[in-house]
């Protein structure tokens, strides 16, 4: 069992990839967070929402929870755009009204999309980077 001591299993791709992380704030009332956590469960996902993270590119979409912290890691292979996934991903069907759905959980201000939410994250350290 995939625990947050026992760690997660990573995808494996036949493409290089890169990754972007970001951040969002979820309000602080515990109600509101386990509605949160269920209306993003694999019963209640929706599917066109889904199917248009991976028609804009996107490989893998992992997203963390601590308190009321979400953490969300992105892969994409290389050649992905950040501004033009998320410019075509505002307009797919029903992910204007997702977006309205879960702002009543988010310290967002209404009418935010998706790329306006989720701040991006800047990688400070980087094991492979430093001296053995």
């Amino acid at each position: 069992m995939e625990t947050a001591t026992s760690g997660y299993p990573v995808q494996p791709y036949r493409v290089p990839v890169k990754r972007y992380c970001q951040t969002l704030d979820l309000r602080d009332a515990p109600e509101l967070i386990a509605e949160y956590r269920r209306r993003h469960s694999p019963a209640e996902a929706w599917p066109e929402i889904l199917a248009g993270i991976r028609e804009v590119g996107i490989l893998e979409m992992e997203i963390y929870i601590l308190g009321t912290r979400l953490f969300m890691i992105v892969e994409t292979p290389l050649d992905f755009d950040w501004d033009t996934a998320m410019a075509r991903l505002d307009t797919l069907p029903r992910q204007q009204e997702w977006e309205e759905y879960m702002s009543i959980f988010q310290l967002v201000a209404p009418g935010m999309s998706s790329a306006e939410k989720w701040k991006p994250m800047e990688r400070m350290f980087h094991l492979y980077d430093q001296q053995p």
